[in-house]
């Protein structure tokens, strides 16, 4: 696949999610390889990231996870430097990693999401209770793979899950917890793919149930009520483009036992292990992985412009 060019898979990064990022990076790697695509491993923790212009790199798969690959940082380096990358340009990649401006957002396009509110030390949190009701999920606000999550059960535990949730983030967001069914709804190009349904361990579908176990259970077809999917798959594609995405990503889904859903983040870098939902639901389709791999390197781009 000469015509893709010399292409430049960055992995890695210095994020939290640095020790994902190289798994997926690397498969992704060895799929583009084996599809004849001149492919090399980058990784910007390590290497001067405008090296890639000297390098003569022609497109860039982003295997980036968290922040700097996901929050539009990386984006826009690449934006200046003309190469274009696959995923969301630098707004829609910004906007999605901050999970507390999605939910605005969202809000104002109708679609749902479960109610929050941004949190401090000095927060009153009698006052959260009161509004949120309990459990309730206090996480970082720009943070992924459930990363400085803490799911409160008693009062007496809001200190600490703040105290976690800060360590990584300065902003802080609670958010009611919805019980149900845990659904990912991944989105390529402009079709909304298969819905995966997620059976973890004891319902904790955490960093460690996510990557490293075999525990947990993948369902795909995911088994619900087709005119839920259906309307689920509708949304998924709305939720991503008022928030400015394109390419590729994958939205996480709550499903409650009443058949209401509610939407909970937008990955725009989504994984791509052994283990990663987008590959799953690919696959559902027919798609292996490394055509997936393929397909979306060609959607790379720069904002404002088609593929290459």
């Amino acid at each position: 696949m000469s015509e893709l060019g010399r292409v430049a898979v960055l992995m890695g990064g210095p994020s939290a999610e640095r020790e994902i990022s190289l798994i997926s990076g690397k498969a992704v790697l060895a799929a583009l390889r084996g599809k004849g695509v001149d492919a090399h491993a980058f990784d910007p923790a390590e290497r001067e990231l405008f090296e890639l212009k000297r390098e003569g790199f022609r497109r860039c798969f982003i295997a980036l996870h968290g922040r700097f690959g996901e929050d539009g940082t990386v984006q826009g380096a690449l934006e200046v430097m003309r190469i274009p990358y696959t995923g969301s340009g630098v707004m829609g990649s910004a906007l999605s990693m901050d999970k507390w401006r999605t939910k605005l957002v969202w809000n104002a396009a109708g679609i749902p999401t479960p109610r929050f509110a941004m949190v401090k030390a000095a927060t009153a949190w009698d006052r959260v209770i009161d509004h949120l009701g309990m459990p309730i999920i206090v996480k970082p606000a720009r943070e992924g793979s459930t990363i400085g999550l803490t799911k409160v059960s008693t009062p007496a535990d809001f200190n600490a899950a703040f105290a976690l949730a800060a360590r990584y983030d300065n902003l802080v967001i609670a958010e009611e917890f919805i019980a149900g069914q845990e659904l990912t709804a991944s989105i390529l190009g402009e079709n909304a793919l298969p819905l995966v349904r997620i059976e973890a361990p004891q319902g904790n579908y955490d960093y460690q149930n996510k990557y490293f176990t075999d525990d947990t259970r993948y369902h795909c077809p995911s088994g619900i009520r087709a005119e839920v999917e259906d309307e689920i798959r509708k949304l998924t594609l709305k939720s991503f483009r008022v928030l400015g995405c394109r390419g590729w990503g994958r939205a996480d889904v709550m499903l409650r036992p009443d058949g209401t859903f509610s939407f909970l983040e937008m990955n725009t870098s989504p994984g791509m292990t052994s283990h990663s939902l987008v590959p799953m639901a690919a696959k559902a389709t027919g798609m292996p992985y490394p055509e997936l791999c393929v397909r979306i390197l060609e959607g790379a781009a720069l904002d404002g412009r088609p593929p290459a």
